[in-house]
């Protein structure tokens, strides 16, 4: 995905957000290399993505598109709560797409991808969401993200 869009987009600006139990904000090479483990909470990268996005790129200036790769665990449901809540108020609004992959892991629960299906399959149009499950799905998930044209 990030070398697809560096070839193709000039003036690009792109931000890493890695999270487990807190969010922060890293350059390209951390964000590929680093391994967080246990206690995730989504929230904290969406809220630091409304962060970011309010502090730097104005949705009248950018188009805004978020990409989030997950093995789909989070640690409780009130912030699963909270994610949906972040999401619907504060990050589609703003934003062109939000995209969701979903990566299978024999850690990850996978109940996030059900949760925002449960919340937004068919009802938001800015919302994409891909289970992947192999290195062979990844392209698959890549298209379906790439192919909506906003």
């Amino acid at each position: 995905l990030d070398t697809w869009l560096k070839n193709q987009y000039k003036g690009l600006e792109r931000v890493y957000i890695t999270h487990d139990a807190s969010a922060k904000e890293v350059d390209e090479d951390p964000f590929y290399r680093t391994k967080e483990s246990g206690g995730t909470l989504i929230s904290s990268a969406y809220k630091l993505a409304i962060d970011i996005i309010s502090e730097r790129f104005n949705p009248y200036e950018w188009n805004i598109y978020l990409f989030h790769f997950s093995d789909g665990d989070n640690w409780s449901g009130n912030d699963t709560t909270e994610c949906m809540h972040l999401l619907e108020s504060q990050l589609l609004p703003v934003s062109n797409l939000f995209c969701y992959g979903q990566v299978e892991s024999r850690y990850g629960s996978g109940q996030f991808l059900r949760d925002l299906e449960k919340q937004f399959e068919g009802a938001h149009d800015k919302v994409t969401l891909a289970q992947i499950n192999g290195r062979d799905s990844i392209t698959e998930a890549l298209k379906l993200f790439l192919g909506k044209g906003k």
